[in-house]
């Protein structure tokens, strides 16, 4: 009897091992069924499908971008960064300027002639902004309507001016860079520029600038690229130093005559 039971109290054991495995899979399967039905916002999506401009973006990124940026925009080390979170705004500003392509790495990247149409910019644009999110611009292309002249000056001069110069002229950085003018970029390109900063320079969100901020100051760079220099000629508006240069030779000039003259005289 006694060897009879110390062999029967083993098999029970695993039968009960056995049986509460199973009981708690079953229980698990049965949760994860009803977590399943009940939950259905969390279950796996299909990738949303491209628009037809992003399609014809994708067809342009392909050809002209993809040896840089790597298969969808995830970026080629030693070449070019990944686009992901650039957003619309960027491409806007980098291949509207003629910026991208770049034909090879230099310490920046400067403005050169634009390769592709308005139409192709904007397919490429979308296409990196439906793969990736980011900046996008406003509607419309004069941005800086509706901007304080005033209250822009007061920002550009505290935000702008250090790098571009009181004059809008740009000035020269440090390690062969420098910040460019705001003569030529459209009203798109400089909104662009500050949401997203490009190269050197920060960037301006809507939780530094707003966008009526950034709308003043759009219609005070054009205000002072736009404006007439009501005193004359303006020495390209570089300041006192082309000033003081100019009144030094011109003085120094009429001082040498007349001391000639003076001479001449006596």
């Amino acid at each position: 009897m006694t060897s009879e039971t110390s062999r029967r109290r083993p098999r029970s054991r695993a039968r009960r091992r056995v049986g509460a495995a199973l009981r708690l899979l079953a229980a698990l399967t049965i949760a994860g069924g009803i977590y399943t039905v009940f939950a259905p916002g969390l279950s796996a999506q299909e990738t949303p499908e491209l628009s037809q401009a992003a399609k014809d973006g994708k067809a342009i990124y392909e050809t002209s971008c993809i040896s840089c940026h790597g298969n969808n925009a995830q970026g080629v080390e030693g070449r070019g960064p990944s686009l992901i979170g650039v957003g619309s705004a960027a491409v806007e500003f980098q291949v509207g300027t003629g910026r991208m392509p770049m034909a090879r790495q230099e310490a920046q990247a400067e403005r050169k002639p634009v390769k592709f149409t308005d139409e192709q910019i904007r397919q490429l644009a979308q296409y990196i902004q439906e793969i990736g999110g980011g900046p996008q611009l406003p509607p419309g292309e004069n941005l800086g309507d509706g901007g304080d002249v005033a209250r822009g000056g007061e920002l550009y001069r505290l935000n702008c001016s250090s790098c571009h110069a009181f004059s809008a002229n740009g000035g020269a950085l440090s390690s062969g860079k420098f910040a460019p003018s705001l003569a030529r970029p459209t009203e798109r390109q400089i909104y662009a520029a500050m949401l997203t900063g490009p190269q050197n320079m920060p960037v301006f969100g809507d939780n530094q600038l707003t966008p009526q901020e950034k709308r003043d100051i759009i219609a005070y760079i054009r205000y002072m690229t736009t404006d007439p220099d009501p005193g004359g000629w303006g020495l390209a508006r570089y300041g006192p130093v082309s000033e003081m240069v100019v009144i030094f030779l011109v003085g120094m000039v009429a001082l040498v005559f007349t001391t000639l003259w003076i001479a001449g005289k006596s």
